[in-house]
């Protein structure tokens, strides 16, 4: 273990070149780091973590985003199992592990002894993609939330990741870093919702975007107003809008049993390309 420990290092600024042709091997799925690295530069003082690379036959081959999130990208066996190995040396400073499955399930097979018991652990999770224009009719409803509209959408926000994650954004003194994200995600003009009344029936955010693909996350739908086809029209929306004025492709991934998610998905026109798995602390 001690070889594949020194065969890792934290990069920065320098490495750059490097860690973009690591993650130019697949844009798509590696959406997150790419928007991360696009936005930080390596730079330590904006990551909030780090960036480790895992180097062989003297090349940068594998990197793994290390911050609030422990996020694999392109990783041999033998970078995840040292990246596990620097986890365990420095201890766990994540809210959750999330990357493609088998990535994953390598990483939490090494961290499970000295980690767990995890609070919540989907390991597998389809990862779709869209190429094509949706083919539903977009909502005509949906648009951009506008800035001084956060206080309706907010409470949508909490009630969404209460829903989806099992425990709110606000405990443990999080509201104000929760709406400082929702305020961003509204800025960059990255949140969508159909409001109605001051209510919100529908929304959805781009949670990373690059000039090649748009993530969508947090698709939720009022209760009240499930089971009328509103979700696939409001996808369609959001991503007609980001194929247009973004990227030209959309991804997004799904929880495995959520069957209405993913048949929602399929109706707009993702295809299932994938599996991911998250592991939530």
């Amino acid at each position: 273990m001690l070889r594949t420990r020194q065969r890792v290092r934290v990069l920065g600024p320098a490495d750059l070149d490097a860690v973009r042709e690591v993650i130019a091997a697949d844009p798509v799925t590696h959406v997150f780091v790419d928007q991360r690295v696009r936005l930080t530069r390596l730079e330590p003082r904006w990551l909030g973590g780090e960036v480790w690379g895992y180097d062989e036959g003297g090349a940068l081959t594998s990197i793994c985003h290390a911050a609030a999130n422990l996020v694999p990208v392109r990783a041999t066996p033998a970078a995840l199992d040292a990246f596990a190995a620097r986890a365990l040396m420095e201890g766990r400073r994540c809210g959750s592990i999330m990357g493609p499955s088998h990535d994953v399930a390598r990483l939490w097979r090494t961290l499970e002894p000295d980690w767990g018991p995890a609070r919540s652990i989907r390991p597998r999770q389809p990862f779709m993609v869209l190429k094509e224009a949706p083919s539903v009719e977009p909502s005509t409803q949906v648009r951009r939330v506008r800035s001084d509209e956060l206080d309706v959408l907010y409470p949508a926000c909490v009630a969404m990741y209460h829903e989806e994650l099992g425990v709110s954004p606000e405990a443990n003194g999080g509201a104000a870093l929760y709406r400082a994200r929702v305020a961003q995600l509204i800025a960059k003009g990255h949140a969508f919702a159909y409001i109605e009344g001051g209510e919100v029936i529908f929304k959805a955010e781009l949670g990373a975007v690059t000039p090649q693909a748009s993530q969508v996350q947090s698709v939720w739908v009022n209760p009240r107003y499930r089971g009328k086809g509103i979700a696939a029209s409001g996808v369609g929306t959001v991503c007609a809008t980001a194929m247009r004025e973004l990227a030209p492709v959309v991804c997004l991934y799904v929880n495995e049993g959520n069957e209405a998610a993913r048949r929602t998905y399929a109706r707009v026109g993702f295809v299932e390309t994938g599996h991911f798995a998250t592991i939530l602390f």
